[in-house]
């Protein structure tokens, strides 16, 4: 198979597009033939040694943990799947090697649900982790209806899917964002309100009976300290970046496969309350090109690999 690798900790000069083997297909794994993979930070600071001191990697390494495609085998004990189905996950082993920058890649049942029928493939392939994120953090704090939420990084990557989710949960958000995406975070169903000091007087002038949640998608003491500033409780704040939000009484979520869970995004998005903004998609030989597109941080929706 042609897939994207990487000799040893790097950025995107070390990318190459090579062949490999297919992988193999353990008991409780199906191969799925990638149609569309999705391009997160994670994957560039993975391959960069960021998560080295606490995630085995194993070279040549093949990035890449967001994956839409078609099942083309099954392990000989999997009955959840059958190939020809079509399925999307957020792949993530014990150890990093066989991503799914690559025409194959093989996924444990636990890391994958149902392709929502709604989505693009593109589409499909850049909801796994962001949304995941974003609706595991959710869940943490409790949202619900009538809740009033403010979500930091209301235009970013997670911030977008935790608008549209917690909308699609009854409550009210208010999402804080540069000016130039205000009209994004609207069309998302948030209220927006700017970066910056005095953030938590305009949060307090839109929700004057205050706020019920909130979710930190950005970092910072901006966001860690006008979000418990605001709250009455600690316990209904998360953070996503900032570890001292649990020593504070809060939540640090670091997002795990579910397959329950992407099913839920799932029917969201086939209900019409989920949208996947792709930025652009690039072929999977232009991987490196992806990778710095992504670290410039100036891409508002999905940067997507589609993979012939």
């Amino acid at each position: 198979m042609k897939a994207i690798t990487m000799n040893e900790y790097g950025g995107p000069d070390a990318l190459r597009l090579t062949d490999l083997p297919d992988p193999k297909v353990a008991p409780g794994e199906v191969l799925i033939r990638v149609r569309a993979a999705g391009v997160n930070p994670v994957d560039w600071k993975l391959a960069a040694g960021g998560l080295d001191p606490i995630m085995e990697t194993h070279f040549p390494l093949v990035p890449g943990w967001d994956v839409a495609g078609v099942v083309e085998r099954v392990g000989f004990d999997v009955e959840e799947y059958a190939p020809g189905d079509e399925v999307f996950g957020y792949i993530r082993k014990d150890a990093a090697q066989l991503g799914a920058y690559a025409e194959y890649v093989s996924a444990h049942v636990r890391m994958l649900a149902r392709k929502p029928a709604a989505l693009s493939w593109e589409q499909a392939a850049g909801v796994p982790l962001a949304g995941l994120t974003a609706y595991q953090a959710i869940k943490r704090v409790g949202v619900g209806t009538g809740d009033t939420v403010l979500v930091h990084a209301a235009a970013g990557g997670v911030g977008s899917f935790a608008v549209q989710i917690a909308v699609a949960l009854g409550a009210r958000v208010i999402g804080t964002a540069s000016a130039r995406n205000h009209d994004f975070v609207r069309e998302l169903g948030a209220e927006p309100v700017a970066y910056g000091p005095g953030l938590a007087d305009r949060v307090a002038e839109s929700a004057p009976e205050g706020i019920g949640a909130a979710l930190d998608f950005v970092g910072g003491e901006e966001a860690v300290g006008t979000s418990l500033h605001l709250l009455d409780r600690p316990d209904r704040f998360a953070s996503i970046v900032e570890a001292e939000a649990a020593e504070k009484g809060g939540h640090y979520v670091w997002v795990r496969p579910d397959p329950a869970d992407l099913t839920a995004l799932a029917d969201l998005a086939d209900a019409g309350k989920l949208t996947v903004p792709v930025t652009r998609v690039l072929p999977l030989a232009e991987a490196a090109q992806a990778w710095r597109l992504n670290a410039e941080g100036h891409t508002r929706g999905k940067l997507v690999l589609s993979v012939d």
